[in-house]
């Protein structure tokens, strides 16, 4: 307060006229006096930073901003900080770390909201969080390529801020979530223990932040799937929370069809469709299949699933003249010679493919996304010493990340985020001497609530959870034709994470918006 404001002000405060009369005075002066103060120092939006204390005196980091979406200015508000977790006895069990988008103003009740999570496990949510979802995005080429470091980020146009509020989870171990000093952080690495642990986080959000009559949604990656569909099931028993619907991005729900074991055949056939979808955008496949990639991938899975399985079945029973035969047919949908083929005795394990397939030219395709290359020490090796589309994508993420947590969310923590936690061993002791099979899970929710509905999304070339694994998964939950209906395919011609890739990214936000307004027509 200057002394004009301040001799102005005792004036008014000792003048001879009456209290009521004073009073008023009074009040009209201050209000003057603070609105002047404010005129001189503004506080940009973006930097408007409060602390909310939560119950267990954490603060949680408050910030405004908006983006651009559609031509359309979206304010929203940023919660940035910790949810404690408690045990039945009140005791503090992990401090769960998360970011929490809320468009500013109108109804919350009628407003959606989705909690959403990667995978893993072991993965912090930094993926879904800066990759297609967040209000930013990283920056990267239109092919999904990282151009060198320094990384940037940019606001993103095709946020899900658009249709839903955002809620980022890191599980615990991962990003800045941690088990309470003292606590066993085994408790929270398994199945069952994580499905607790996020079940309790979604509860226990619900009442802080007075969301349980919004339309709730869950989106997850890769194991974030499995997590999804497992707490799909669990939120219903255990908690009443009933889902609008849930977003299997890179799916997948049974690890029978996914993981590569001597005597499980099953992986084998269903992976074929993927080789085939690798060797089609390296060209690696004859004339009549690279005219067009979706032919390809339909005459693959008619092969995968009739001659190839088939021939995978018989096992020893298989003569030398029906082998010969399947290795030819395979070569021509896979792009790898029939000799490699049969020395790999018609099973061709897909850490031999990233090598294989271009290792005439010094090259080894990514697991995460086969579009990708990269080049090892030498062109002997079994497989690829790293997975080039990885590689690609590490840096830019964990440097952007972070940058925009302290810049923009003004959240400083000493301790590192964890990109990647150690929860290993993951404890599947739920499913002991048998595969992790969570599309059951998923079933049961759907019986149970038949309004839930169910996107799922698949990349063409990748390899972490192949697109027919998925397709084959949903195909043998055995749902009901009325279920049925509520699950809805879309397909994009990149890898795991196929937001990466900036046509696949514009065709997504599209699907996305559109099984928002499909699911919310009940």
């Amino acid at each position: 307060m200057n002394t004009q404001h301040a001799f102005n002000l005792f004036l008014y405060i000792h003048s001879p006229i009456n209290e009521n009369m004073r009073k008023i005075s009074l009040l009209i002066l201050s209000a003057t006096i603070l609105m002047q103060l404010q005129a001189q120092k503004p506080l940009p939006a973006a930097t408007m930073n409060t602390t909310e204390p939560t119950p267990a005196g954490v603060a949680v980091t408050t910030t405004r901003n908006s983006v651009m979406v559609g031509g359309k200015k979206i304010d929203y508000t940023a919660y940035t900080g910790y949810l404690t977790l408690q045990n039945d006895t009140g005791k503090s069990i992990a401090k769960m770390f998360f970011t929490y988008y809320k468009k500013d103003g109108g109804d919350v009740a009628k407003r959606p909201l989705t909690f959403t999570f990667n995978g893993g496990p072991g993965s912090s949510s930094v993926w879904l969080h800066m990759g297609g979802l967040g209000p930013k995005r990283v920056l990267l080429k239109e092919d999904g390529t990282a151009s060198g470091p320094p990384y940037r980020y940019v606001n993103n146009e095709y946020t899900w801020l658009e249709k839903s509020d955002l809620v980022f989870i890191d599980p615990v171990s991962t990003g800045y979530s941690r088990p309470a000093p003292g606590e066993n952080p085994k408790q929270f690495h398994g199945y069952q223990e994580d499905i607790s642990s996020m079940g309790a986080f979604v509860r226990d959000f619900l009442s802080r932040y007075e969301r349980w009559g919004s339309p709730k949604y869950l989106a997850g990656e890769s194991y974030g799937t499995t997590r999804a569909a497992g707490l799909s099931k669990y939120l219903q028993d255990y908690h009443r929370i009933y889902l609008n619907g849930i977003f299997l991005i890179s799916s997948v729900l049974n690890f029978g069809t996914n993981d590569y074991y001597v005597g499980n055949d099953l992986p084998r056939a269903l992976y074929i469709p993927s080789y085939t979808a690798a060797a089609w955008y390296h060209k690696k496949l004859a004339p009549a299949l690279q005219a067009d990639l979706k032919k390809a991938l339909k005459e693959s899975e008619e092969f995968a699933l009739g001659a190839y399985a088939t021939a995978l079945l018989k096992g020893g029973w298989l003569s030398e003249s029906e082998k010969e035969a399947i290795a030819e047919k395979m070569s021509y949908y896979t792009g790898l010679s029939k000799e490699y083929i049969l020395q790999s005795n018609l099973r061709v394990e897909e850490n031999r493919f990233y090598k294989e397939l271009r290792r005439k030219d010094g090259l080894s395709i990514g697991r995460l996304d086969a579009r990708f290359t990269g080049r090892d020490i030498d062109d002997v090796a079994e497989s690829n010493s790293f997975d080039p589309s990885f590689a690609n994508i590490d840096g830019p993420f964990t440097a952007t990340m972070n940058d925009y947590f302290q810049k923009e969310l003004n959240f400083k923590e000493e301790k590192p985020y964890n990109i990647f936690g150690n929860v290993y061993p993951w404890n599947y002791n739920n499913v002991q001497n048998k595969f992790l099979n969570v599309a059951e899970s998923l079933r049961d929710a759907m019986s149970k609530n038949p309004a839930l509905k169910v996107y799922v999304g698949f990349g063409y070339y990748d390899f972490a959870t192949p697109y027919f694994t998925a397709k084959y998964d949903i195909e043998h939950m055995f749902l009901r034709p009325e279920q049925r209906k509520n699950v809805r395919s879309y397909f994009y011609e990149a890898g795991h994470m196929y937001y990466i890739h900036q046509p696949s990214l514009v065709q997504f936000k599209k699907d996305v918006d559109e099984f928002f307004d499909f699911s919310s027509a009940n």
